[in-house]
């Protein structure tokens, strides 16, 4: 699942909120999943738990996950709202959004990128 790329620019830590943030969004993790503790994915992806310990900071200060003492970090009851708009709403800005990157001759991977870089700022 999570997979360091230290040519990559984004930090380290960054990369480890941008692949919980995707594994949450697509239900990987779900409510109530315990998360690896700090020292073990440090481990597991052989980085300092400082690292790791920022991501699940940043993690905690977004609401996705929760950190009880002496038991661990889980994934948040509710980590992400359910919208309420319908898919084919969703679908409908999503193919705007790519007729308007094609129109000022980007690709749908800097799309993604930027909608990527958008949803770790808030």
């Amino acid at each position: 699942m999570r997979i360091i790329n230290p040519k990559d620019p984004l930090p380290i830590y960054a990369q480890l909120i941008e692949q919980f943030h995707d594994e949450i969004a697509l239900g990987r993790l779900k409510p109530g999943d315990q998360l690896p503790t700090v020292r073990q994915l440090a481990v597991d992806l052989r980085i300092t738990p400082t690292t790791v310990a920022r991501a699940y900071a940043e993690l905690e200060r977004e609401g996705l996950i929760i950190t009880q003492q002496g038991r661990g970090s889980f994934v948040s009851e509710r980590p992400f709202q359910k919208s309420k708009a319908s898919p084919a709403e969703i679908l409908s800005v999503a193919k705007r959004a790519l007729a308007d990157t094609a129109a000022i001759g980007a690709s749908p991977i800097e799309l993604l990128q930027a909608l990527r870089d958008l949803i770790n700022v808030d």
